[in-house]
């Protein structure tokens, strides 16, 4: 539950900033005295929604890399580095893009994610962990699989998602607070509204409302693009690889995870979950889903 109290959070702080921001700026006070212009209103929540969003997107490798520890291998030590980055180039050249940076990253849990601003600008990392306890063939689907996110666009598509959400829940939740101070008026005897810290808190209250709904819009698609992904590494690394790396990650899913919050939506896997609003949350499917996703596919 934390892990989603945290992810939601993530996406709400972009919003709730931009709040304030619009607020100190005068624009909440200049819509509401002028009676709600919404195309002013709209464009001023696009701004501000999806600036976050790019500007969470472009310092991406950045961020994990500091989050995580990952530690690039620029130059090989060892005969396992040497085969990661030949393994990432060459799956990276099957899948028609620029061989993206290779970390490691030091987590005792098998993991592995993808991040970066374009797919000819992505980090590809696997943890410790991973390397330890697979196969040479496991790992090379682990890593066809992060290619698959990378060569796809899915950082790109997932904040441009993110972004426009944004923007749809500064805006309505805006309209809402306007409505509601109408109502009041019409009410009052003297023509009393909100007033300035009543609008600002129906403005909050309704962001974090309508936020809800757009995080589990936004973790819907990212568990859509899992299945796109395992697709991919299926087709780059093999069916029954995809299948038996995932397998062993469904065996590993009771180690604690030390993946932050921040790159759950990118790592491999987030473990499993029967809880109703942790499914509705999560960024990935049950691994069990994905196992039988691959099997039907490889039927047809």
């Amino acid at each position: 539950m934390m892990r989603i109290l945290l992810f939601l959070a993530t996406n709400l702080a972009v919003i709730l900033v931009a709040s304030v921001t619009l607020r100190l700026l005068g624009v909440d006070s200049y819509l509401s005295e002028q009676g709600m212009n919404f195309n002013g209103l709209l464009i001023f929540c696009f701004i501000f929604g999806m600036a976050g969003s790019l500007v969470s997107l472009f310092i991406s490798k950045w961020m994990a890399k500091r989050s995580t520890g990952t530690v690039i291998i620029e130059t090989p030590s060892n005969q396992t580095e040497r085969w990661l980055l030949d393994t990432v180039a060459e799956l990276a050249r099957d899948a028609g893009i620029k061989t993206p940076e290779v970390g490691i990253f030091p987590a005792q849990q098998s993991n592995a994610f993808a991040t970066g601003w374009n797919k000819d600008d992505a980090l590809v990392a696997v943890s410790a962990g991973l390397l330890n306890r697979m196969r040479p063939d496991e790992v090379r689907a682990v890593l066809a699989h992060e290619i698959g996110h990378v060569a796809n666009g899915d950082m790109v598509t997932l904040a441009l998602i993110q972004g426009v959400l944004n923007t749809f829940v500064m805006f309505f939740a805006r309209v809402v607070a306007h409505l509601v101070d109408n109502f009041l008026r019409s009410r009052s005897d003297d023509g009393g509204g909100l007033g300035f810290m009543g609008y600002f808190i129906v403005v909050i209250v309704a962001e974090i409302v309508f936020g809800l709904v757009a995080s589990a819009i936004v973790a819907w698609f990212s568990r859509f693009r899992e299945y796109r992904a395992d697709a991919a590494g299926a087709q780059l690394a093999g069916t029954s690889a995809m299948v038996n790396a995932l397998a062993r990650l469904k065996a590993e899913t009771q180690l604690p995870d030390q993946m932050p919050d921040t790159l759950t939506a990118f790592a491999i896997t987030t473990g499993q979950s029967r809880k109703l609003m942790e499914r509705v949350f999560a960024s990935h499917p049950p691994l069990d889903d994905r196992i039988r996703a691959l099997k039907e596919a490889s039927y047809r």
